[in-house]
């Protein structure tokens, strides 16, 4: 692993096969006006700057052209205005080290993520900032200085949510089994929206819906808005919509019970559910319970529908993370010696595309997330939710971040304890009283992350077991306009809650 490694060793791998010429230092200091004592990630991004380029106050990466900026980083404790730190752009680096690029005109960006979130997010509020520095390579880097705090942000809502944002209801819920894995207060939080004319009298179907990787409290928020006025409007039934965040400092719990991350789905529904059940007028039977969510949260629901069939009367997941480990973004996790960079022709395997243009692989996809931090990125936050604890308190590497190589043993966990397809057929005799006909899952052709290859694949082994399937592949569609057609970017979501609706309300029809 990169731990046993080293950065030297982490560094040749990434391409610096002889000794640089010349070794490459970013000097980086804190202003005094923004106090001592100053720690967590410091990222160095450095990018060419273009021929006629126009100015920019910012250099970030972008995961959709991963190799577009250069990025160093390193730790610090206690950063100082009366000294700087020097982050190494030769060693902890990606795509390869400052002294092996071309020649010429740079801009050169620093951030302090004080709180090792931005490989989930990226720079966000309370991170320090420099300003953009344009230099001359090779040459020396002059020190670059933080000299801002970004400040929190709240966006307003459109003219047409405002009203809206202002009837969801907060949910703010200590969880007891969550508490007592972590040893502090730990919550799970979301938003209600109440259908027009509840005046806790009549009872409503329910749907829970999880977000996806990135997500987070406020996007929850919009998302319940959102619901608000679309039921209001007529455009979706009336139920109760609960949406959820399950964004942590490891990235996304996706609600399942982990060795790392606790017992969040035994949270939710042994704790948060009935409390909800106590609290708001909700059918509070399984024909009226449902699911529903987007990417990981697409996985998530998935997951909560097989794990408690029982509770669930149907999830419909969109484009969900991979439910069948022998493709897992085109990596099959069970062949012999296989490795989660390349396959056994050598070839890399690919992560994001844009209609058949591929954007960027697994590797340049996890090596850029292991320079901006352990915490937080995609990748690393699978292994949180599916990988056993390791030793040091941390989840076991699926695989290497230097080479690529996957642990057998790792994935022999991972095989027995999440991969959906796996579980499904084990347990098919226990699940399918409660499980068959309640998973309805749609994901696009051209799927940006190649998620309908294992959806292919869950629909085969459940077709197997002679399941009653409901799998859609929506011709052309990516993972971002999934839900778009004619125009209308929340049609996929008023098909689903008609859909729920007439299973908790049999008979009924939706306007046309």
């Amino acid at each position: 692993m990169i731990r046993t490694l080293g950065l030297l060793g982490f560094a040749l791998l990434l391409g610096a096969a002889s000794p640089a010429p010349w070794r490459m230092a970013v000097p980086v200091t804190v202003a005094a006006s923004l106090g001592d004592h100053q720690s967590g990630r410091l990222i160095v991004f450095i990018e060419r700057v273009a021929p006629r380029a126009k100015p920019s106050d910012s250099v970030d990466f972008d995961p959709f052209r991963p190799t577009g900026a250069t990025i160093a980083a390193r730790e610090v404790a206690d950063l100082r205005p009366s000294r700087a730190a020097t982050v190494d752009a030769d060693t902890d680096v990606f795509p390869a080290p400052v002294s092996t690029l071309a020649p010429g005109r740079y801009r050169v960006q620093a951030v302090l993520d004080r709180n090792h979130d931005y490989a989930y997010s990226g720079r966000g509020a309370g991170d320090l900032v420099s300003p953009v520095v344009t230099v001359t390579l090779p040459g020396a880097i002059p020190t670059v200085t933080l000299d801002r705090v970004i400040p929190a942000a709240q966006p307003a809502p459109s003219a047409d949510l405002a009203q809206y944002y202002s009837l969801v209801r907060p949910i703010e819920f200590q969880s007891n089994a969550m508490t007592a894995f972590r040893g502090v207060p730990t919550f799970i939080r979301g938003w209600v929206a109440l259908p027009p004319g509840y005046d806790g009298k009549a009872r409503f179907p329910t749907v829970y819906s999880d977000g996806g990787f990135g997500s987070s409290l406020g996007s929850a928020k919009h998302g319940a808005a959102s619901m608000a006025k679309l039921m209001a409007d007529g455009k979706a039934p009336p139920m109760i919509w609960i949406y959820l965040d399950h964004a942590g400092g490891t990235g996304t719990h996706e609600f399942a019970d982990s060795a790392n991350n606790g017992p969040w789905g035994t949270a939710l529904t042994s704790e948060l559910i009935p409390s909800l059940e106590r609290d708001y007028r909700m059918d509070a039977r399984p024909s009226g319970r449902f699911l529903t969510g987007h990417s990981s949260g697409g996985w998530s629901t998935l997951w909560l529908q097989v794990r408690y069939p029982k509770i669930f009367g149907g999830s419909w997941p969109t484009s969900p993370d991979p439910s069948d480990f022998h493709d897992f973004t085109n990596v099959d996790l069970y062949a012999p010696g296989a490795n989660f960079y390349a396959g056994a022709d050598g070839k890399p395997y690919p992560l994001i595309r844009d209609h058949g243009k591929v954007i960027a692989s697994l590797a340049d996809f996890a090596r850029s997330e292991a320079v901006m931090g352990a915490y937080g990125g995609q990748i690393a936050s699978f292994e949180w939710v599916f990988s056993p604890r390791g030793i040091d308190g941390r989840p076991v590497p699926l695989f290497d971040r230097a080479t690529g190589r996957i642990d057998p043993a790792v994935v022999a966990y991972w095989h027995d304890n999440y991969d959906i397809a796996n579980i499904v057929p084990r347990d098919w005799p226990t699940l399918k009283p409660d499980l068959d006909g309640k998973i309805h899952l749609t994901v696009g052709t051209a799927d940006t992350f190649y998620l309908d290859g294992p959806a292919h694949r869950l629909e085969a082994v459940m077709r197997s077991l002679g399941a009653k399937t409901d799998f859609r592949y929506l011709p052309g569609k990516t993972h971002f306009d999934l839900y778009e057609r004619g125009g209308d970017k929340q049609a996929l979501l008023k098909d689903i809650a008609w859909e729920m609706y007439a299973v908790a309300r049999p008979g009924s029809k939706r306007p046309s």
